[in-house]
């Protein structure tokens, strides 16, 4: 009898941990994006999707940790639309039910908002690829007023403006197109006009697929070879971290740091795994710690949950350890964005760094590039992943440019770090590759590398490391970093599969960055890139400014880099990254920037 009744309490007892459980991931925002009037100046609407399962009744919404009156908030299902009036600051939104809480989704007042298609509204144009059949995005001249014109032209055409990032004069139009022929007839006239600058079309999945899709616009390998620490330590991640506690924060001499925000264009991060369970709720209830906030994905190993945990992942609990949380508690609050606006493609990345730049992000993540059809590798042979038209290529060039050149006129204190690419070819030419080809000031490129054979090198030795094969070159490369991970995984203290891309080489040079801002949040984009060069280590072959197989791994380091000694063994060298190094460099710049 005490044997069947302690079995049917243990089963209880199981089963309400089940449940508990279960409810408790239940609680998880998927998605969040403008709607409603996008016009409307004084009342901002956002509807919000829970995940299945999510608790019946009604739900406490708070944004920025404050609760909501029940008022601006109605739901229907695992849907919730929230409406907001009045001065109303960017900022996260989670929701609480009992005592559980949902991660925290960062909601931004910005006015730069662009939709996705339907798996009804995409085709395959001529070179196989998706696109969208009639959303396009038009660019107006700076001369015009742009929602004046933009509305001008959705008349002449039957249009109807769906989607804009006004600081760029940019608005989405839907077409009166049912296909191909009748959508490029109609760009064809809207480009002749005289106040269109461009005009962007958009070659992505629709956004059913695109949401189960991996990677997302990103650049990203799966290999076998199991790294160790020696890839992090290639770049002295954990140097740099005792560097920082060691000379920043000692109790004798305490340095003063200053908070940063950091944004991360990519779609979601999987706040079940160990590695972000921290982030739920109210994750700035601390001063002194990483925050993250972001959309709740499926899968562990998602794209934006590796890029991510290299930044904020709780450390040796679900399979990565973000740098920026080594300096909880000894720094400055950081807080890490991952947004993606929607799954619009390449301008919705675009619309979602607007937003984020005028919500005060100092440094971007773009972990992502296109190629465009045709572009050959350093072999010879087509790259057949992440490609696009020759028509959406010149849309997209034109909307970089756009936002660049904002950049520089409203913002010149951002920073954007961007993947080289894996695609075994040249980064630096704009017409085979998106964005990295770009010249500013603003934008550090990072290629990937890997660790050697060679066991007995030394750390500083340029024979650690190799260049990783798939990583893009030239000189339009600003340094390496380790491209090789771990994902993140369900079960804690459980290393996950490994990733290797220069997507993930990407945030360890956007993390030093962010560090060093917080050390001096004075330096410019082009003193950080000086700091970087100055300060890295060195990787590849002998010295040579112009080797005849045109293997320059990132631009050669100058002797100006170097204290301008001409004979300085890295003179001529590519460059890898330092973290522990370009933090002392940071610390040194406070007095002055040698």
């Amino acid at each position: 009898m005490r044997k069947t009744l302690y079995r049917r309490w243990s089963a209880c007892l199981m089963l309400l941990f089940i449940i508990h459980h279960s409810y408790a991931d239940a609680l998880r925002i998927q998605h969040l994006e403008r709607c409603g009037d996008i016009f409307n100046e004084q009342t901002h609407t956002f509807c919000l999707t829970l995940a299945e399962g999510a608790p019946a009744g009604k739900l406490k919404v708070k944004l920025n940790g404050k609760s909501l009156p029940a008022a601006q908030v109605q739901r229907a299902d695992n849907q919730l639309r929230i409406t907001l009036s009045g001065r109303v600051s960017s900022g996260p939104v989670w929701i609480e039910h009992a005592r559980h809480a949902s991660n925290a989704v960062w909601l931004s007042m910005g006015g730069s908002n662009v939709v996705a298609a339907t798996e009804a509204d995409v085709a395959k144009n001529m070179d196989g690829l998706t696109t969208y059949v009639n959303l396009v995005s038009v660019i107006i001249e700076e001369r015009y007023d742009g929602l004046t014109e933009a509305r001008r032209l959705a008349k002449k055409y039957n249009a109807s403006i769906v989607g804009m990032i006004p600081p760029l004069n940019t608005y989405q139009l839907r077409l009166p197109a049912n296909n191909l022929i009748e959508r490029d007839a109609l760009v064809l006239r809207l480009g002749s006009e005289v106040s269109v600058d461009a005009v962007v079309i958009e070659e992505t999945d629709p956004e059913k697929h695109a949401e189960q899709h991996f990677p997302a616009e990103g650049e990203t390998e799966l290999t076998t070879d199991k790294p160790d620490e020696t890839e992090l330590i290639a770049n002295r991640f954990f140097d740099a971290v005792d560097f920082y506690k060691r000379h920043l924060n000692s109790a004798e001499k305490p340095n003063k740091t200053h908070p940063i925000r950091i944004g991360i264009i990519e779609r979601n991060v999987d706040f079940d795994s160990p590695d972000f369970s921290e982030y739920l709720g109210d994750c700035r209830h601390s001063k002194k710690r990483t925050c993250l906030y972001g959309r709740d994905a499926d899968t562990p190993d998602s794209h934006g949950s590796t890029v991510a945990g290299i930044l904020a992942a709780t450390w040796d609990n679900g399979g990565n350890s973000g740098f920026l949380r080594g300096f909880d508690n000894m720094g400055p609050a950081f807080d890490v964005i991952v947004e993606r606006n929607s799954d619009a493609g390449i301008t919705a990345n675009i619309a979602a760094s607007v937003n984020l730049v005028e919500d005060g992000v100092r440094v971007l993540n773009w972990s992502w590039g296109i190629h465009r059809v045709g572009t050959k590798n350093i072999d010879g042979d087509a790259i057949d992943s992440l490609v696009r038209s020759g028509l959406a290529m010149s849309g997209y060039e034109e909307l970089l440019e756009e936002f660049f050149l904002w950049l520089r006129m409203k913002h010149p204190e951002v920073v954007v770090v961007n993947s080289a690419g894996n695609g075994a070819s040249f980064s630096g030419r704009d017409e085979y590759r998106l964005p990295s080809s770009f010249i500013t000031e603003q934008l550090i490129v990072v290629g990937g590398h890997e660790r050697s054979n060679n066991k007995n090198a030394q750390v500083d030795d340029p024979d650690f490391v190799i260049k990783r094969d798939a990583s893009n070159i030239d000189m339009r490369v600003d340094i390496t970093a380790a491209a090789c991970v771990h994902s993140s995984t369900l079960k804690a203290d459980k290393p996950g599969e490994i990733h290797c891309g220069t997507s993930y080489a990407t945030p360890l040079v956007a993390g030093t960055l962010a560090v060093m801002l917080s050390i001096n949040p004075a330096l410019t984009p082009e003193q950080l890139r000086m700091l970087l060069r100055r300060s890295a280590m060195t990787i590849g072959q002998d010295p040579d400014f112009e080797p005849a197989d045109a293997d320059d791994l990132t631009s050669p380091i100058l002797p100006s880099e170097r204290n301008n000694q001409l004979h300085h063994p890295d003179v001529g060298r590519s460059a890898r990254l330092d973290m522990r190094k370009a933090l002392d460099l940071s610390v040194q710049s406070l007095t002055r920037v040698r």
